[in-house]
């Protein structure tokens, strides 16, 4: 891992005795004291990379680290043995911090900037959630060592949330009840930038479909089989034939998770996962109704059959300015990311490896302007808390600026001390933005009220996944 010299002036904030009198300065000293410790546990979720619902290890560690500062802890919730809450204080208000700690299969990378795959892994945190989870870890730590301190009554929540990537995790801890005396939701995400401003997200939902033939010899008695890879491929034509007639901001992609072992055997079982994604929760669902459509005729037209398995659904995440105002202000107080000659060069030979009007890498220490965005980009099971609870979220440059989620890159990155240094800039933000809502009643009654407006006086939630059970065999290989 990269190293730099611990001064504890790295993000501008003076751990001395002057900077205790300020109770939010102090909160932010126990951060840079603790630094090391959180470091040592990213790293090691890092080094695990669990998938969704099998992260048993990252979610004991987290466990561990709250147990031991005085949280009590509700483990196993919502039928999900990996997802956690953990509660310190008590009354009103209750703020929560959302954690996530799943990695993604099928890519792998060491923290080296080249192109490195680790051939004993078959996953990695190509979406920084190692970071995710241990920053918020450390948040709500701090918090409620301020709660300590000020005497201030209150409660603070981390729900540690497994499988974000594919699974819906909260989308089940959400329909279990679990955020039903919550006041406002706190979330960050790694990142190649500095922003916390009013973000949407698409929609999306998921299922896998498995089509059914008859096995024959391929050569020899073609006629006697019916290959299921064929409905595969006559869904995933009609699939494609579809796209120009959906909405432009419609996503639909698939992969085939299952097609046969070899060619001159027609395959009696394949399998395609499909998401499909869009602004509206009400359009994915049409949507997603049209893609079924396109597997039943394909089965139909290939004398195969097929039935599906829905694996997630998730809604768009609704924005609140008022939260995201607050969360900003709070991140141009901490500040970016600044690098040190060894992250700097580092970060060079990454960003040799990005598009040419990649930002520079001094944008890492730069914080992005405010804007309320539409739904754009991809999806998260935040979105279900946000429909439930007043939500706000940033992101942080854990990664080299014009890194892509879901790359080698930010692998790479994520496991350096540039990922822990973004992290940390979360953890302070977090915790100030915590602070305040404890401390300003307006604050939480503004965020409600916009909440209010916009959901609407007769909005019920309502799960896209239905009753279903949470899916904790999705990452399982078949």
């Amino acid at each position: 891992m990269l190293r730099e010299t611990r001064t504890f002036l790295i993000f501008g904030f003076l751990t001395s005795a002057a900077a205790a009198q300020d109770p939010k300065q102090t909160a932010l000293a126990t951060l840079d004291a603790s630094y090391q410790r959180y470091t040592q546990v990213a790293k090691q979720i890092w080094d695990w990379a669990e998938v969704g619902y099998q992260e048993t290890r990252s979610s004991a560690l987290l466990q561990e680290q709250l147990r031991a500062a005085g949280f009590r802890i509700d483990a196993g919730v919502a039928g999900m043995p990996t997802a956690f809450v953990a509660s310190f204080g008590q009354g009103k208000p209750v703020i929560a911090i959302l954690a996530e700690f799943d990695a993604l299969p099928g890519i792998t990378q060491d923290a080296v900037p080249v192109r490195q795959v680790i051939q004993s892994k078959d996953a990695g945190h190509a979406c920084g959630h190692h970071l995710f989870g241990t920053g918020s870890t450390a948040a709500a730590i701090a918090v409620k060592e301020w709660l300590t301190r000020s005497g201030k009554s209150g409660t603070v929540r981390l729900y540690g949330s497994p499988a974000e990537e594919g699974g819906a995790g909260k989308v089940y801890l959400v329909r279990a009840g679990l955020f039903k005396d919550v006041d406002v939701a706190l979330h960050w995400h790694a990142g190649a930038a500095n922003d916390a401003s009013a973000d949407g997200s698409l929609a999306n939902k998921s299922a896998k479909f498995r089509f059914h033939g008859i096995s024959a010899h391929a050569a020899g008695a073609p006629e006697r089989g019916r290959s299921a890879l064929d409905g595969v491929e006559a869904m995933n034509h009609m699939v494609n034939l579809l796209r120009e007639h959906v909405p432009d901001v419609t996503r639909i992609h698939y992969v085939i998770t299952s097609g046969g072992s070899a060619p001159n055997v027609v395959p009696d079982f394949a399998e395609v996962f499909y998401y499909v994604r869009h602004p509206d929760p009400a359009e994915v669902a049409r949507l997603f109704d049209r893609v079924v459509k396109a597997a039943e005729g394909a089965a139909m037209g290939t004398g195969t059959t097929v039935d599906y398995e829905v694996i997630h659904g998730i809604y768009a995440l609704l924005p609140n300015e008022a939260l995201a105002r607050a969360m900003d202000q709070n991140l141009r107080q901490v500040g970016g990311v600044k690098y040190t000659p060894d992250e700097l060069a580092f970060a060079e030979k990454i960003r040799a490896t990005l598009p040419e009007d990649a930002p520079p890498v001094s944008s890492a220490a730069e914080i992005q302007p405010f804007v309320r965005r539409g739904a754009e980009g991809g999806s998260t099971d935040v979105a279900d808390v946000s429909w439930v609870v007043p939500t706000t979220g940033l992101n942080t440059a854990t990664w080299v600026p014009g890194t892509a989620a879901h790359s080698w890159q930010a692998i790479a990155a994520g496991g350096t001390s540039i990922g822990m240094k973004g992290m940390l800039v979360a953890a302070k933000t977090l915790t100030l933005t915590a602070i305040d809502l404890f401390s300003d009643p307006k604050l939480i009654a503004d965020a409600k009220a916009e909440y209010q407006r916009a959901v609407g006086p007769n909005f019920v939630y309502q799960s896209l996944v239905g009753d279903r059970a949470p899916p904790l065999d999705y990452r399982v290989k078949r």
